[in-house]
């Protein structure tokens, strides 16, 4: 591995946490690696913290960092300035830390009164490089998955034949390659010739709408992935604030959504009749 040419110190940093809410969750586990062009060795730094409010179940089933680990360690509070003061006024790195891992750790020092200026900072998201440097785009996947340049890009016709292209690619490219999810689940050769199993393997369990505004918990039930009400109970919600639920249908939200809150707070005045 090469040498980085630094101007400054460089952190790389990554957080858990209790939830994707960058303000309203907070961090459980934080590990940062410092590179300075000072010192040869790189310096590092990990601690759990205990967040002093509940970590959801989607979490834990990422991290594996239960309430129960967190009991005797440190707030946020007192370990605030120690973190503060390792960073300094080094550039930061991480993978999606921009949009995750950045903005949450600048609400933990807002919390316990520190100003944690990032104006004068390198922001390095190495997602982003992934991204950039391998689009996501269809003519990329043709010339991945078919070896050769996309002529007539954009002409609805010559995409389509494109696509099916680039299907018949994968097939052949990941045909018998198994997956690994981040939680170390297996899945056995999921890209195959078989349709049904292609469309279970891409298939999102907890995903209720295309606008994903709203979705199935760990408990089963159907809660908000938006707005005031993120996390909460659909159902409960909608039958208490029925301002809330006009809103939804009168503002500029996907049909679908608009049916489904229908259907969903239907649903919970027939249950409430029977109780």
């Amino acid at each position: 591995m090469g040498e980085l040419k630094l101007s400054r110190d460089l952190v790389f940093f990554d957080i858990e946490s209790t939830g994707l809410n960058v303000v309203k969750d907070k961090i459980v586990q934080i590990a940062l690696i410092k590179y300075s062009k000072y010192n040869l060795e790189p310096v590092e730094l990990q601690m759990l913290i205990n967040p002093m409010i509940p970590i959801s179940p989607e979490s834990i089933a990422i991290h594996g960092i239960t309430p129960e680990m967190l009991e005797t360690k440190p707030t946020f509070q007192q370990v605030g300035q120690q973190i503060y003061d390792f960073i300094g006024d080094a550039d930061l790195a991480g993978y999606n830390s921009d949009r995750f891992d950045v903005p949450m750790l600048i609400e933990e020092f807002f919390r316990v009164g520190i100003d944690f200026d990032i104006d004068n900072r390198n922001l390095i998201d190495v997602q982003k490089i992934f991204y950039k440097m391998e689009p996501r785009t269809l003519k990329a996947a043709y010339m991945r998955y078919c070896g050769k340049e996309l002529v007539g890009a954009h002409d609805a016709l010559a995409d389509v034949r494109a696509t099916v292209n680039v299907l018949f690619g994968q097939i052949d490219a990941y045909r018998g390659t198994d997956y690994e999810s981040g939680e170390g689940e297996v899945t056995p050769n999921p890209i195959t010739e078989n349709i049904d199993e292609i469309a279970k393997f891409l298939a999102d369990p907890t995903n209720i709408d295309v606008t994903n505004r709203l979705k199935v918990a760990s408990n089963g039930e159907i809660v908000f992935n938006f707005g005031k009400y993120i996390g909460q109970p659909a159902g409960k919600t909608l039958y208490n604030d029925r301002q809330y639920y006009h809103w939804i249908q009168e503002k500029d939200f996907s049909a679908q959504v608009k049916k489904l809150t229908k259907k969903i707070l239907e649903d919970h005045e027939t249950k409430m009749k029977k109780v």
